[in-house]
């Protein structure tokens, strides 16, 4: 049977609605939720006592439950005189003083003022069912119409889908009237029997204001029952609506199949703008090789910046490990406070269950998983603002028995710039100290070992190498080499004063005759050095790039321009080794580089370091090196 239209155009035709209860019968045919999902807002909003108007009723069951409940000053219109005798015939003794009346609500027979409640269940949505000119007249006639019968602090309660052409109309009329918008999501209930998609439902409370002067718009959305955000603009409201909609139909999604890729989705608290858990939806599309179907992974703090928890691919693997169907990888945030893994299960239970795939009730136990049941803890040591990075952080990170101190900067929250390993002392009554041996980076242990391509070692040993090191941090790898290799000169060189200060400050870093320290920019510290005939036996690349446009993290691009590489190369000895630390995610830039490199640097090296976000490590060097150490397990390009 033929019950819903062939195009979306003949919802606001009075024929469409008159064959449509007649096809129908009597049978209650439910727009967008019915009174079991719409009570809590509808005794929220409507007294027992006041005067209710339900335009466009239809054959819905709310009006019958609700005059049930206690409403019973209830007036009912629909443009369908089938609907109306129907509803008659229906009501007329069970529930007498509820009327019914055959009324097209653009011109309605109501007095002004008549009305405290206009209750509106997806009939703005069967009218505007585009936004041409002539509809956009007859939706100015409804509801102007509607804030007619209303009376001064009257509401207006509609229930509608909230496609973008309808949300805009809703916001900007009542806007411009100067009535307060408020808009919640409403909880839906699961379609057991059809499994069938459901459409995210929006219900609107717009009360009826004297417009003011200079009195600032009230725009409101609830994400949670009782929990309201007070927004500035309406572009803001909007783009929240859209936000729910967007999620709405990704949990949808989600319960129906296994997706292709993964989705990430943020859970905020009512309270701050900055999300309180990033949930990363992994699934496994081979069927047989996940031996349970779901369950939650959360990352210690501190952790998250880890590959197998940071990466698409590290999660892949870490589902597979796992063994699960689909692993929801939840990540904490910095700026807020986690007491234990049970009280973070208390939050998340009813949330993760939206993401569940198919099969799996509603009351089913999900196991969370973790790295043991501690979930870390961090100590923000300090705040502080640099000219060329913005804000940053410097934290201690508490993992089981051991500490580490990371440097974080604010623009790219995932990605940890600096970390050092703290040693309790115990002599001064349990003080932390630097772990200087500690190498927390892989692509630092490859950029070490990248002296051990020198023609000449034993030049290291006695002290007679000078190596520059652009780009400080925290200064740990410039500290290791010191001291390993004690002998050795080290000129290291950072453009940002802020990072000198928290290199020294929080990670100390110390200068002495055999290092120095330059507040310069590198690509002017390299050219000086390259004019005043100044010579080095390993440079050493370990800068990021402030650029994100670019596609590659790591040097900045001027450093790797075929010019700029000519001058790298004049500043290095004769036999020297020039080691860069290359983060690429663009796989043709990357290649082009490499091959840049590979103009200027008669051998080449390249390490690749997966745990790190598919880092690259260039090694390049000139003239006399011993090519039987580079056939190892290293790949030569």
């Amino acid at each position: 049977m033929n019950l819903l239209p062939k195009t979306h155009t003949e919802f606001s035709t009075e024929e469409y609605w008159e064959k449509f209860f007649k096809k129908r019968g009597g049978k209650a045919f439910e727009w967008y939720g019915e009174y079991t999902e719409l009570c809590g807002l509808i005794h929220k909003y409507i007294k027992l006592t006041e005067e209710v108007l339900v335009v466009g009723c239809g054959n819905s069951q709310l009006s019958d439950d609700m005059y049930d409940v206690g409403y019973e000053k209830m007036t009912n219109i629909d443009i369908s005189d089938t609907v109306i005798k129907q509803m008659v015939a229906k009501n007329g003794k069970r529930r007498p003083k509820m009327t019914f009346c055959k009324m097209d609500l653009m011109k309605m027979d109501f007095e002004d003022n008549r009305f405290s409640v206009v209750l509106d269940k997806g009939t703005l949505d069967a009218i505007m069912v585009d936004d041409s000119e002539s509809v956009n007249q007859n939706v100015d006639k409804m509801l102007q119409e509607i804030g007619r019968v209303l009376r001064l602090g009257g509401r207006y309660i509609c229930v509608s889908l909230a496609q973008k052409h309808i949300l805009n109309k809703v916001v900007k009329t009542f806007s411009d009237w100067g009535w307060p918008i408020r808009v919640h999501l409403l909880q839906q209930q699961e379609d057991k029997e059809t499994a069938q998609f459901q459409m995210p439902v929006f219900v609107f409370v717009m009360m009826k204001f004297k417009k003011m002067p200079n009195m600032p718009q009230i725009l409101e959305v609830s994400y949670f029952e009782d929990k309201f955000e007070r927004l500035p603009s309406l572009n803001d409201l909007v783009m929240s609506v859209k936000e729910m909609q967007h999620y709405g139909i990704f949990r949808q999604s989600l319960s129906h199949r296994l997706t292709d890729e993964q989705i990430s989705v943020d859970l905020h608290d009512p309270c701050s703008s900055v999300p309180r858990y990033t949930l990363h939806v992994v699934d496994q599309k081979v069927m047989g090789t996940a031996s349970n179907k779901f369950a939650i992974f959360i990352v210690p703090q501190g952790r998250e910046t880890e590959w197998l928890f940071s990466s698409d691919e590290g999660r892949i693997q870490l589902a597979s490990s796992a063994s699960y169907q689909r692993l929801v990888v939840v990540t904490l945030h910095r700026e807020h406070t986690y007491t234990n893994i049970d009280t973070i299960k208390a939050e998340l239970s009813t949330k993760v269950m939206e993401l569940k795939p198919s099969g799996i009730s509603n009351n089913a136990q999900v196991p969370f998983l973790s790295i043991g049941n501690d979930i870390g803890k961090r100590t923000v040591q300090l705040k502080g603002q640099s000219l060329f990075s913005g804000d940053f952080i410097v934290e201690d990170v508490h993992q089981g028995e051991c500490t580490y101190r990371q440097l974080v900067f604010m623009t790219n929250k995932d990605i940890v710039q600096s970390q050092a390993k703290l040693l309790t002392v115990p002599k001064k009554k349990k003080k932390t100290e630097i772990d200087r041996l500690y190498l927390s980076c892989n692509h630092h242990h490859s950029m070490v070992a990248g002296l051990a391509y020198l023609h000449n070692n034993s030049a290291i040993r006695e002290g007679q190498i000078k190596v520059m090191i652009v780009g400080l941090g925290g200064g740990g790898l410039a500290t290791y080499l010191h001291l390993c290799f004690p002998q050795i000169k080290i000129d290291v060189v950072e453009i940002d004063e802020a990072m000198a200060t928290v290199a020294k400050e929080w990670f100390n870093f110390q200068e002495d005759d055999k290092m120095k320290f330059y507040i310069k920019d590198g690509l002017d510290f390299i050219r000086e050095c390259s004019l005043n005939g100044a010579t080095y036996d390993v440079i050493m690349l370990d800068i990021d790039s402030k650029d994100s446009s670019v596609g590659m993290s790591s040097p900045p691009a001027m450093f790797v321009q075929i010019d700029f590489l000519t001058t790298i190369k004049s500043v290095l000895e004769q036999s020297g080794v020039f080691v860069m630390n290359l983060v690429c995610r663009d796989q043709q830039l990357r290649s082009k580089v490499i091959d840049d490199v590979k103009t200027k640097f008669n051998q080449v090296m390249t390490i690749k370091i997966t745990e790190e976000c598919h880092v690259q490590l260039v090694l390049a060097d000139i003239e006399q090196k011993l090519s039987t150490k580079l056939h190892t397990t290293n790949k030569m390009v």
